[in-house]
Protein backbone atom coordinates (compact mmCIF):
# COMPACT_ATOMS: atom_id res chain seq x y z
CA UNK A 1 0.00 0.00 0.00
CA UNK A 2 1.58 3.60 -0.67
CA UNK A 3 2.35 5.96 1.77
CA UNK A 4 -0.36 8.25 0.63
CA UNK A 5 -3.04 5.30 0.65
CA UNK A 6 -2.60 4.65 4.44
CA UNK A 7 -3.56 8.59 5.78
CA UNK A 8 -6.56 7.99 3.81
CA UNK A 9 -7.59 4.32 5.42
CA UNK A 10 -7.13 6.30 8.80
CA UNK A 11 -9.28 8.78 7.71
CA UNK A 12 -11.94 6.34 6.71
CA UNK A 13 -11.55 4.29 9.79
CA UNK A 14 -12.14 7.33 12.25
CA UNK A 15 -14.78 8.61 10.17
CA UNK A 16 -16.31 4.83 10.48
CA UNK A 17 -15.47 4.65 14.13
CA UNK A 18 -17.01 8.52 14.86
CA UNK A 19 -20.35 7.09 13.22
CA UNK A 20 -20.35 3.96 15.19
CA UNK A 21 -19.74 5.85 18.27
CA UNK A 22 -22.50 7.85 17.44
CA UNK A 23 -25.25 5.17 16.94
CA UNK A 24 -25.05 4.81 21.14
CA UNK A 25 -26.52 7.84 21.90
CA UNK A 26 -29.27 7.96 19.06
CA UNK A 27 -30.01 4.37 20.16
CA UNK A 28 -30.72 5.90 23.32
CA UNK A 29 -32.75 8.64 22.93
CA UNK A 30 -35.15 6.81 20.74
CA UNK A 31 -35.42 4.22 23.22
CA UNK A 32 -35.99 7.24 25.75
CA UNK A 33 -38.64 8.51 23.32
CA UNK A 34 -40.37 5.56 23.30
CA UNK A 35 -40.34 5.05 26.93
CA UNK A 36 -42.03 8.63 27.02
CA UNK A 37 -44.38 8.06 24.12
CA UNK A 38 -45.56 4.60 24.85
CA UNK A 39 -48.58 5.94 27.23
CA UNK A 40 -49.61 8.35 25.05
CA UNK A 41 -49.66 6.27 22.13
CA UNK A 42 -52.06 3.93 23.93
CA UNK A 43 -54.08 6.98 25.14
CA UNK A 44 -54.67 8.02 21.90
CA UNK A 45 -55.97 4.35 20.72
CA UNK A 46 -57.91 3.67 23.92
CA UNK A 47 -59.68 6.80 23.21
CA UNK A 48 -61.18 5.85 20.35
CA UNK A 49 -62.78 2.74 21.48
CA UNK A 50 -66.33 1.81 22.13
CA UNK A 51 -67.41 1.22 25.43
CA UNK A 52 -67.84 -3.02 24.07
CA UNK A 53 -64.24 -2.40 22.34
CA UNK A 54 -62.13 -1.23 25.33
CA UNK A 55 -61.81 -4.54 27.37
CA UNK A 56 -62.61 -6.88 24.05
CA UNK A 57 -60.17 -5.60 21.43
CA UNK A 58 -56.19 -5.61 21.25
CA UNK A 59 -54.11 -2.81 23.28
CA UNK A 60 -53.33 -0.68 19.63
CA UNK A 61 -56.08 -1.75 17.78
CA UNK A 62 -58.16 1.03 16.95
CA UNK A 63 -61.84 1.52 17.97
CA UNK A 64 -64.99 3.57 16.72
CA UNK A 65 -66.46 5.07 19.07
CA UNK A 66 -64.13 8.30 19.56
CA UNK A 67 -66.69 10.22 18.57
CA UNK A 68 -69.49 8.68 20.61
CA UNK A 69 -66.95 9.28 23.68
CA UNK A 70 -66.35 12.91 23.11
CA UNK A 71 -70.24 13.38 22.75
CA UNK A 72 -70.69 11.82 26.04
CA UNK A 73 -67.74 13.59 27.91
CA UNK A 74 -69.29 17.15 26.97
CA UNK A 75 -72.83 15.62 28.28
CA UNK A 76 -70.90 14.52 31.59
CA UNK A 77 -72.76 16.18 34.62
CA UNK A 78 -74.03 18.85 32.17
CA UNK A 79 -70.84 19.30 30.44
CA UNK A 80 -68.80 19.56 34.00
CA UNK A 81 -65.71 18.40 31.74
CA UNK A 82 -65.49 21.82 30.06
CA UNK A 83 -65.86 23.41 33.72
CA UNK A 84 -62.37 21.75 34.96
CA UNK A 85 -61.00 22.77 31.12
CA UNK A 86 -61.73 26.17 31.72
CA UNK A 87 -60.55 26.30 35.37
CA UNK A 88 -57.03 24.35 34.10
CA UNK A 89 -56.44 27.24 31.46
CA UNK A 90 -57.10 29.68 34.40
CA UNK A 91 -54.46 28.11 37.03
CA UNK A 92 -51.90 27.59 34.43
CA UNK A 93 -52.30 30.08 32.50
CA UNK A 94 -52.52 33.29 35.37
CA UNK A 95 -50.17 31.27 37.38
CA UNK A 96 -47.15 30.82 34.30
CA UNK A 97 -47.76 33.72 33.24
CA UNK A 98 -47.60 35.68 36.90
CA UNK A 99 -44.97 33.20 37.76
CA UNK A 100 -42.58 34.35 34.64
CA UNK A 101 -43.32 37.40 35.35
CA UNK A 102 -42.18 37.74 39.17
CA UNK A 103 -39.34 35.17 37.81
CA UNK A 104 -37.95 37.28 35.12
CA UNK A 105 -37.80 40.47 37.22
CA UNK A 106 -36.45 39.12 40.17
CA UNK A 107 -33.58 36.89 37.70
CA UNK A 108 -32.46 40.31 36.30
CA UNK A 109 -32.47 42.37 39.70
CA UNK A 110 -30.07 39.15 40.87
CA UNK A 111 -27.90 39.00 37.97
CA UNK A 112 -27.31 43.12 36.98
CA UNK A 113 -27.71 45.26 40.40
CA UNK A 114 -25.15 44.98 43.42
CA UNK A 115 -26.33 44.99 46.27
CA UNK A 116 -26.02 44.04 50.19
CA UNK A 117 -27.30 40.45 50.36
CA UNK A 118 -27.71 39.75 46.91
CA UNK A 119 -25.64 36.33 47.71
CA UNK A 120 -27.73 35.20 50.28
CA UNK A 121 -31.21 35.66 48.66
CA UNK A 122 -29.99 34.17 45.94
CA UNK A 123 -28.42 30.94 48.42
CA UNK A 124 -31.69 30.57 50.27
CA UNK A 125 -33.32 30.23 46.14
CA UNK A 126 -30.91 27.18 45.43
CA UNK A 127 -32.16 25.59 48.75
CA UNK A 128 -35.46 26.35 48.51
CA UNK A 129 -35.17 24.44 45.15
CA UNK A 130 -34.13 21.53 46.74
CA UNK A 131 -37.52 21.61 48.74
CA UNK A 132 -40.37 19.69 47.60
CA UNK A 133 -43.60 20.80 46.60
CA UNK A 134 -45.42 18.07 47.94
CA UNK A 135 -43.89 19.52 52.02
CA UNK A 136 -45.27 22.84 51.25
CA UNK A 137 -48.94 22.16 50.27
CA UNK A 138 -50.28 21.21 53.89
CA UNK A 139 -48.57 24.67 55.22
CA UNK A 140 -49.59 26.31 52.32
CA UNK A 141 -52.78 24.88 53.02
CA UNK A 142 -53.27 26.24 56.45
CA UNK A 143 -51.88 29.70 55.55
CA UNK A 144 -54.30 30.25 53.48
CA UNK A 145 -57.59 28.83 55.17
CA UNK A 146 -56.19 30.75 58.43
CA UNK A 147 -57.01 34.03 55.48
CA UNK A 148 -60.16 32.89 54.19
CA UNK A 149 -58.75 31.72 50.60
CA UNK A 150 -58.80 28.27 50.85
CA UNK A 151 -61.31 26.36 48.23
CA UNK A 152 -61.01 29.45 46.38
CA UNK A 153 -59.54 30.22 43.01
CA UNK A 154 -56.54 32.08 44.91
CA UNK A 155 -55.64 28.66 47.17
CA UNK A 156 -54.42 27.07 44.24
CA UNK A 157 -53.02 30.70 41.70
CA UNK A 158 -50.73 32.04 44.76
CA UNK A 159 -48.37 29.36 45.90
CA UNK A 160 -47.33 28.95 41.89
CA UNK A 161 -46.26 32.35 41.51
CA UNK A 162 -43.23 32.15 43.35
CA UNK A 163 -41.24 29.51 41.74
CA UNK A 164 -37.24 29.34 42.89
CA UNK A 165 -36.21 27.27 40.23
CA UNK A 166 -37.43 29.45 37.76
CA UNK A 167 -35.91 32.86 39.08
CA UNK A 168 -33.15 30.72 38.64
CA UNK A 169 -33.04 30.03 35.28
CA UNK A 170 -34.33 33.63 35.21
CA UNK A 171 -30.62 34.75 36.76
CA UNK A 172 -28.69 32.50 34.64
CA UNK A 173 -30.24 33.71 31.32
CA UNK A 174 -30.47 37.55 32.01
CA UNK A 175 -26.87 36.78 33.24
CA UNK A 176 -25.54 35.41 29.76
CA UNK A 177 -28.26 37.12 27.54
CA UNK A 178 -28.00 40.94 28.76
CA UNK A 179 -24.45 42.89 28.32
CA UNK A 180 -23.70 45.06 31.03
CA UNK A 181 -22.13 47.39 28.02
CA UNK A 182 -25.53 47.77 26.55
CA UNK A 183 -27.11 48.54 29.79
CA UNK A 184 -24.04 50.94 30.63
CA UNK A 185 -24.70 52.57 27.17
CA UNK A 186 -28.22 53.17 27.89
CA UNK A 187 -27.95 55.01 31.46
CA UNK A 188 -25.80 57.09 29.88
CA UNK A 189 -28.30 58.16 27.52
CA UNK A 190 -30.63 58.93 30.30
CA UNK A 191 -32.63 55.23 30.90
CA UNK A 192 -34.37 54.82 34.10
CA UNK A 193 -34.20 51.13 35.67
CA UNK A 194 -37.72 50.71 34.96
CA UNK A 195 -37.11 52.26 30.88
CA UNK A 196 -33.97 49.35 30.99
CA UNK A 197 -36.29 46.66 32.19
CA UNK A 198 -38.88 47.32 29.36
CA UNK A 199 -36.94 48.26 26.76
CA UNK A 200 -33.43 46.28 26.92
CA UNK A 201 -33.93 43.36 29.59
CA UNK A 202 -36.98 41.55 28.97
CA UNK A 203 -36.87 41.35 25.18
CA UNK A 204 -33.17 40.02 25.26
CA UNK A 205 -34.58 38.01 27.64
CA UNK A 206 -37.50 36.59 25.82
CA UNK A 207 -36.70 33.04 24.92
CA UNK A 208 -35.51 32.23 28.40
CA UNK A 209 -39.05 33.83 29.60
CA UNK A 210 -40.98 31.52 27.22
CA UNK A 211 -39.41 28.48 28.54
CA UNK A 212 -39.89 29.51 32.13
CA UNK A 213 -43.75 29.82 31.30
CA UNK A 214 -43.78 26.54 29.31
CA UNK A 215 -41.86 25.17 32.08
CA UNK A 216 -44.85 26.54 34.75
CA UNK A 217 -47.54 26.35 32.84
CA UNK A 218 -47.11 22.56 32.07
CA UNK A 219 -46.34 22.12 35.99
CA UNK A 220 -49.43 23.74 36.97
CA UNK A 221 -51.56 21.60 33.89
CA UNK A 222 -50.24 18.28 35.65
CA UNK A 223 -50.75 19.48 39.25
CA UNK A 224 -52.63 17.33 41.43
CA UNK A 225 -51.67 17.66 44.80
CA UNK A 226 -51.72 21.20 45.69
CA UNK A 227 -55.36 21.85 43.98
CA UNK A 228 -56.56 18.47 45.60
CA UNK A 229 -55.94 19.83 49.06
CA UNK A 230 -57.17 23.03 48.59
CA UNK A 231 -60.35 22.68 47.02
CA UNK A 232 -63.85 20.91 47.91
CA UNK A 233 -65.88 22.21 45.50
CA UNK A 234 -66.12 20.85 42.36
CA UNK A 235 -66.94 23.43 40.42
CA UNK A 236 -63.15 24.82 40.93
CA UNK A 237 -61.36 21.56 40.35
CA UNK A 238 -59.16 21.46 37.48
CA UNK A 239 -58.96 18.85 35.00
CA UNK A 240 -56.52 16.50 37.38
CA UNK A 241 -58.61 16.50 39.96
CA UNK A 242 -61.67 16.38 38.06
CA UNK A 243 -60.74 12.74 35.64
CA UNK A 244 -59.68 11.14 39.40
CA UNK A 245 -62.85 11.79 40.75
CA UNK A 246 -64.11 9.97 37.56
CA UNK A 247 -61.51 7.07 37.81
CA UNK A 248 -62.77 6.65 41.74
CA UNK A 249 -66.61 7.11 40.42
CA UNK A 250 -65.67 4.25 37.76
CA UNK A 251 -65.03 1.56 40.19
CA UNK A 252 -68.63 0.99 40.39
CA UNK A 253 -69.45 2.45 37.06
CA UNK A 254 -66.87 1.28 34.71
CA UNK A 255 -68.48 2.78 31.89
CA UNK A 256 -66.62 5.90 33.38
CA UNK A 257 -63.21 4.24 31.80
CA UNK A 258 -63.98 5.53 28.30
CA UNK A 259 -64.85 9.04 29.68
CA UNK A 260 -61.53 8.92 31.49
CA UNK A 261 -59.41 8.27 28.83
CA UNK A 262 -61.07 10.37 26.45
CA UNK A 263 -60.59 13.23 28.84
CA UNK A 264 -57.06 12.46 29.05
CA UNK A 265 -56.73 12.65 25.27
CA UNK A 266 -58.27 16.14 25.39
CA UNK A 267 -56.32 17.22 28.22
CA UNK A 268 -53.03 16.90 25.82
CA UNK A 269 -54.30 18.56 23.05
CA UNK A 270 -53.87 22.30 25.15
CA UNK A 271 -50.60 21.32 25.80
CA UNK A 272 -49.40 20.08 22.27
CA UNK A 273 -50.90 23.62 20.86
CA UNK A 274 -49.31 25.51 23.14
CA UNK A 275 -45.51 24.06 22.55
CA UNK A 276 -46.10 23.95 18.93
CA UNK A 277 -46.98 28.04 18.57
CA UNK A 278 -44.86 28.88 21.18
CA UNK A 279 -41.64 27.11 19.90
CA UNK A 280 -40.47 29.86 17.53
CA UNK A 281 -39.52 32.01 20.12
CA UNK A 282 -37.16 29.76 20.85
CA UNK A 283 -34.22 31.74 19.63
CA UNK A 284 -30.51 32.00 20.66
CA UNK A 285 -28.11 34.43 20.12
CA UNK A 286 -30.24 37.68 20.29
CA UNK A 287 -27.72 39.80 21.70
CA UNK A 288 -25.57 39.40 18.88
CA UNK A 289 -24.38 42.72 17.05
CA UNK A 290 -26.76 44.85 20.10
CA UNK A 291 -23.02 45.90 21.37
CA UNK A 292 -21.30 47.84 18.39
Amino acid sequence: MSATALPAAHRRAAVRGRRSRGLVPTAILLLGALYCLFPVSWVVVAATKSKAELFSTAAFAPGTGLLSNLADLAGYRDGVFWLWMLNTLLYAGGGALLSTAVSAVSGYALAKYRFRGRNTIFNLLIGGILVPSVVLAIPQYLLLSEIGLADTYWSVLLPQILHPYSIYLARIYATAAIPDALLEAGRIDGAGHFLLLRRVALPLMLPGMVTIFLFQFVAIWNNFLLPFIMLGDDQKFPLTVGLYTMLAAGANQPSLFNLILTGALVSLVPLIALFLTMQRYWRTDLSDGAVK
